[in-house]
């Protein structure tokens, strides 16, 4: 369904994308913000994903300015070389890579950002900072409790597992304190729920968090 592309930013800096087109008339753009692990065949499939639900969908490769066409499996290996990779980024620069995402994706109309893991919290950076978002989605964004001090400027959805070992419950109930009008879900289900590469997936949480999620972007974004 899917096909790589370019994305240039807005420093001129050129990344590779994963475009994925939905049949007839597009409701919108989603880009997908990828995990520690680079726009690896899950990501894509998520994309995929959100194609079939109409979607125009746009997977910016968010390691590229480091790394290009890093793409990581989910063993101790790609955990460890995803991590040093995701060091290496610098925020502003990431953002850059993001915007010049959703801006392709406009093209289909309104666009939402969803995101995972690493993804998730910059989908939350986004929606704080960029132009051109109508919603975004954060799946398990470790980094969010550390970012209270910005506030979204459009809907925010955001999900989060009960059992996660990277993101203590603490940080979901502070996440929930200063955020009163942000749906946060949280679920019976450790970090990276969502994946269903993952050891850690589990399928009714996945389930649950997209049926909350499909509705939030159909109202948001078309």
């Amino acid at each position: 369904m899917g096909t790589t592309i370019a994305l240039t930013a807005s420093d001129g800096v050129s990344i590779q994308a994963y475009r994925a087109e939905p049949t007839g008339t597009p409701r919108g753009g989603i880009v997908v913000l990828q995990e520690i692990f680079g726009v690896n065949p899950h990501i894509r499939s998520v994309a995929d994903r959100y194609a079939e639900q109409g979607y125009l969908a746009i997977a910016p490769a968010l390691f590229d300015r480091v790394t290009p066409g890093l793409e990581l499996g989910y063993d101790q290996d790609g955990m460890t070389t995803g991590i040093a990779t995701q060091k290496q980024t610098v925020p502003a620069d990431t953002l850059k890579d993001v915007a010049a995402a959703v801006a392709l994706a406009a093209s289909a109309g309104k666009v939402g950002i969803v995101g995972y893991c690493w993804g998730g919290t910059l989908a939350y950076a986004a929606a704080c900072q960029l132009d051109g978002v109508a919603a975004a989605v954060g799946y398990y964004g470790g980094g969010i409790a550390s970012m209270l001090d910005k506030k979204p400027r459009v809907p925010v959805m955001l999900h989060f597992g009960q059992h996660d070992d990277h993101i203590p419950m603490t940080s979901v109930a502070a996440i929930r304190a200063a955020l009163p009008d942000v749906p946060v879900y949280d679920y019976p289900a450790g970090h990276g729920f969502n994946c269903d590469a993952r050891g850690s997936y589990d399928k009714a949480s996945a389930d649950q968090a997209l049926s909350r999620t499909l509705p939030f972007f159909k109202k948001y974004v078309g």
